[in-house]
């Protein structure tokens, strides 16, 4: 008797299974036998898949970047650097404690206490975080060279990392604990600190870039 086929599986609702795993257990602590058991396939089907773990790990942040990076490019047409800066950090203080999603963000998750064998999956994460922060660099060189309202004698390159600054301090909050309202004040007090003589904010962007992930 001929054998049949192996079964296919559904690759993208495999990855955001797989994601999941990796955000709440981070790179190290997710194991295969949680990662395909959660994936609904076995090693084999993994292995044939993604090649190994690690590269299930990459094709499963590959999903993420990508929802991640189409929210930062509607965040950076806000018109104002103000904004941007607003809808940035409200806009996270939504996801990173949305219960559809596990708390906290998987640039920085995905890489807690990572051993030898996974010695490459931290330069990967700060290398996917580096670029968001390149691209508000240089959203903020476009609204100095615009005559836009930017913080007192701030540089566009030191505004973005303080940016990224906050929203990794953010992520450990939430993943603390931090509830939603606790992350705004944050965000408001901070605001009122960067753009001191800025119009009152537009409404924050109230919406998480991985709404329906998980």
């Amino acid at each position: 008797m001929a054998m049949g086929r192996p079964r296919a599986f559904d690759r993208e609702a495999a990855l955001d299974r797989a994601m999941e795993v990796f955000w709440r257990k981070g790179y190290e602590g997710a194991t295969l036998a949680e990662l395909t058991r959660t994936m609904g396939i076995n090693p084999p089907s993994l292995y044939a898949a993604f090649g190994n773990k690690e590269g299930l790990f990459t094709a499963a942040l590959d999903r993420y970047s990508a929802r991640i990076e189409s929210y930062l490019a509607d965040i950076l047409a806000a018109p104002t650097a103000r904004e941007v800066v607003s809808r940035m950090l409200h806009g996270k203080a939504d996801y990173l404690t949305d219960p559809a999603n596990p708390p906290g963000c998987l640039y920085v998750q995905g890489g807690l206490a990572c051993g030898d064998d996974a010695k490459n999956v931290p330069a990967e994460l700060a290398r996917r975080r580096a670029r968001a922060e390149v691209a508000l660099c240089e959203r903020f060189e476009r609204a100095a060279a615009e005559g836009d309202h930017l913080p007192p004698d701030a540089v566009p390159a030191v505004l973005a990392s303080l940016v990224t600054t906050l929203i990794q301090g953010m992520d450990v909050r939430a993943s603390a604990g931090a509830t939603r309202e606790d992350l705004h004040r944050l965000v408001d007090l901070a605001l009122a600190g960067l753009f001191p003589t800025a119009a009152a904010p537009n409404a924050p962007l109230r919406s998480s870039p991985l709404e329906g992930a998980a």
